[in-house]
């Protein structure tokens, strides 16, 4: 910007995304250095426990011609307030408007997932996102690693999930071509370690019981058939599952929740469980056994056992299970664990009804603006799979609707922004389909109360392009709606 000593900056010449609570824009200037900027923590880090997720989150920053601080009540509040300010830093240099911010998030799950088990992505890709989520406040980073199309962590005990699990035939050629690849267990320390240090908490999926192709293709004794079967280099919904008459899918398991819950310190693991079949099961004699052991009425029932069963497999271990909205349905007779969060992907219907059964719930909607694998414009022109995500319709989202009660609203943690990598095989399209849309969804999560102007948040992504642009991500820049 030019001459900006004489310019009068408003308030959405700052582009700041997600949108702070309050904004006072003052006149004049800072000049200085950014490395003297006062932090100034409000309370021992011992008081932490008494404050809530969001107070934590919350965070002041004031600058004035001549200093700049950030106060908050923990590492965290300070940290966002640091977030900020880099975006701020990004636009005007080493000229920064004056300035007072307060600021707290309305949703403590601030999320996105990257299917990594679809298409394999480098590592490096992975450390770029991290830095990104970071700067838009999002502070959970959901990992799916395993699907019909690889397996993507080691298990000492069961190399074959690896060696056999991770790779699959490439469909678009003729002759044989593999493609895949696992992350090292050195890899995910790694990327465990640098979300720590953005205020993000990694949480890995291992898909149950259904999307198991790349887990019987290399131990065939775990499907109802027994085999043969591929790590499948289609994209679907598969019959063959899990058998849910074999113990020995629990003594697998074991092994992959130890290593699950050594690599990854989060409090939460992802189980799965959408889009199983039950064609094998209704067929097969070691689960028409399990059911008639159980006294269950109905096949799909068993879906309810094994969610019940891997749920508490991974309570054991200190973890929090999350699973699909599909483990609501057959719950009658067994149930489900308390601590089980639903993740609602089908509409927001199934996390309002894990909310008014007490569950906490995660609203991931492909209904309404969540699913980034969609195509940005109803075109052929535009990549992506079978739906339209416009950026409308992901700045419209809500994580909760009127209809639903205060105490009902108070279960539901938050929201995310997901992309399945079925026709994504590169990280620069998947930048692609990402932004900006999660910039729109990051915005939503953060201030959703009184956040609906699509037209004041164009004019701030307008600003915030050219940071993306900086950090060299690739963005959809076309029609909103």
């Amino acid at each position: 910007m030019e001459c900006l000593d004489k310019v009068k900056i408003r308030k959405e010449d700052l582009g700041i995304i997600p949108l702070p609570k309050k904004v006072d824009v003052k006149e004049g200037f800072y000049k200085g250095s950014l490395v003297k900027i006062k932090k100034t923590l409000l309370q021992d880090e011992n008081q932490n426990e008494s404050l809530t997720q969001l107070e934590k989150e919350a965070y002041v920053l004031e600058i004035s011609s001549d200093s700049i601080e950030i106060s908050a009540k923990s590492e965290i509040g300070l940290f966002y307030g640091e977030m900020t300010l880099r975006e701020l830093s990004m636009t005007f240099d080493e000229k920064i408007p004056c300035l007072y911010i307060e600021d707290k998030p309305d949703f403590e799950w601030r999320g996105f997932m990257l299917d990594c088990a679809r298409n394999f992505y480098p590592v490096e890709f992975i450390y770029k996102l991290l830095d990104a989520l970071a700067l838009h406040k999002i502070n959970r980073f959901h990992w799916h690693l395993t699907d019909d199309q690889g397996w993507r962590i080691p298990v000492k005990e069961y190399p074959l999930l690896t060696e056999v699990g991770a790779w699959r035939n490439d469909c678009r050629y003729t002759w044989e071509e593999k493609v895949g690849g696992f992350y090292t267990e050195d890899e995910i320390k790694a990327v465990v370690k640098k979300a720590s240090e953005l205020n993000i908490i990694v949480i890995p999926e291992i898909e149950t019981p259904g999307h198991a192709s790349s887990v019987l293709a290399s131990y065939p004794n775990l499907g109802c058939t027994g085999g043969p079967y591929n790590v499948e280099s289609r994209f679907g919904i598969f019959d063959d599952v899990l058998c849910s008459g074999n113990d020995e899918i629990f003594t697998l398991y074991e092994k992959v929740f130890d290593t699950v819950c050594r690599l990854f310190p989060g409090p939460y693991v992802h189980i799965g469980g959408d889009e199983c079949p039950r064609t094998r099961w209704e067929n097969c004699p070691k689960c028409q056994q399990r059911k008639k052991d159980l006294g269950l009425e109905t096949t799909g029932e068993l879906q309810s056992y094994l969610t019940v069963r891997f749920a508490k497999m991974l309570e054991e271990r200190g973890k929090t299970p999350i699973g699909w909205d599909e483990v609501l349905e057959g719950t009658e007779k067994l149930g489900l664990p308390k601590s089980l969060i639903v993740q609602s992907w089908r509409g927001l219907s199934g996390g309002e009804t894990a909310a008014k059964l007490g569950h906490k719930a995660i609203m991931s909607p492909q209904t309404a603006g969540c699913y980034l694998d969609y195509k940005h414009r109803d075109t052929p022109l535009e990549p992506g799979m079978i739906g339209v995500t416009t950026l409308k319709k992901s700045f419209e989202f809500e994580p909760t609707t009127k209809e639903m009660t205060p105490e009902n609203k108070a279960n539901v943690l938050g929201g995310q922004g997901n992309l399945w990598s079925e026709c994504i095989y590169s990280s620069k399209l998947a930048e692609y389909m990402i932004f900006p849309r999660l910039c729109a969804i990051a915005d939503k999560l953060w201030t959703c109360e009184g956040n609906s102007d699509l037209k004041a948040f164009m004019n701030r992504l307008d600003v915030h392009k050219k940071r993306l642009e900086k950090l060299d991500f690739l963005f959809y820049n076309g029609d909103v709606e």
